[in-house]
């Protein structure tokens, strides 16, 4: 498996197909990362065509166990950050 690539590598990488220099494809990418940032907090999905679709779910109160000492306990009720890849980034990674 391949490293992830860095911010830095995707900063540089966007730079060159952007044809512009770092700071500005720097300036896009913090851009974008607030936008989807906001929209996500708020309740709200973000769509990344060819991507995937960034949303926020809701977790209902459950109980839930300690693995170490085997102790359950209800853990409130939460949210947490789903997303769900694109068809064609999927059929781009397996064909």
């Amino acid at each position: 498996m391949a490293k992830p690539m860095t911010k830095t590598q995707l900063v540089a990488a966007l730079a060159d197909e952007m044809g512009t220099d770092k700071k500005a494809a720097n300036a896009a990418l913090e851009a974008v990362t607030g936008l989807i940032t906001r929209e996500v907090s708020a309740g709200g999905a973000v769509t990344l065509p060819g991507v995937g679709k960034i949303y926020c779910r809701e977790r209902p109160e459950r109980m839930v166990r300690n693995p170490a000492t085997g102790e359950q306990f209800k853990k409130e009720a939460d949210k947490v950050v789903k997303m769900t890849i694109a068809k064609a980034l999927k059929d781009s990674v397996n064909g």
